[in-house]
């Protein structure tokens, strides 16, 4: 039985775009960026992010295109902020939360913090994923992170 997928991602650097768009192409599901109405880029970007994360603020985004309820998994792809989820993908669960029927995470990261982010992703929509997994910005950077993109489909198990 083929499932319904859509890949929901937001990427200040590019990294999580890069992973979100693989597993895309893998399963051939639909994606859709969140897009944030703040700008981000630079070093005071990444600064006020880190910060807004820490608080757990929801970041002001577009209005989502897609309806998740419309799908049988939801993939959800966020950047380490500070040790947990990016405030755009914080925003777009929140408005969105109770029309997830099934989820699966993925985060991108320079340094730590998947754990904590994963596990926030989890208790902040308050479901089980059916797979998590991080990658690491140099991985991706280098290009040789298709073969962990495959090692999450495989534990989704599509």
């Amino acid at each position: 039985m083929e499932i319904k997928a859509l890949v929901v991602y937001y990427s200040r650097s590019g990294h999580t775009k890069k992973v979100a768009e693989a597993i895309a192409d893998m399963i051939s599901g639909d994606t859709e960026e969140i897009i944030d109405t703040k700008k981000r880029s630079g070093p005071l970007g990444y600064v006020r992010s880190g910060r807004e994360s820490m608080k757990e603020m929801l970041a002001d985004i577009q209005e989502p295109v897609k309806d998740p309820s419309e799908y049988d998994l939801v993939i959800v792809g966020t950047p380490v902020w500070a040790m947990k989820m990016s405030t755009p993908v914080r925003a777009y669960l929140s408005k969105v939360k109770s029309r997830i029927n099934n989820v699966a995470f993925f985060c991108t990261m320079g340094g730590k913090g998947d754990e904590s982010t994963l596990s926030g992703m989890e208790e902040f929509l308050d479901m089980e994923p059916v797979a998590k997994m991080s990658f690491r910005s140099g991985d991706i950077k280098k290009g040789t992170y298709p073969e962990a993109v495959g090692k999450f489909i495989d534990m989704i198990n599509i």
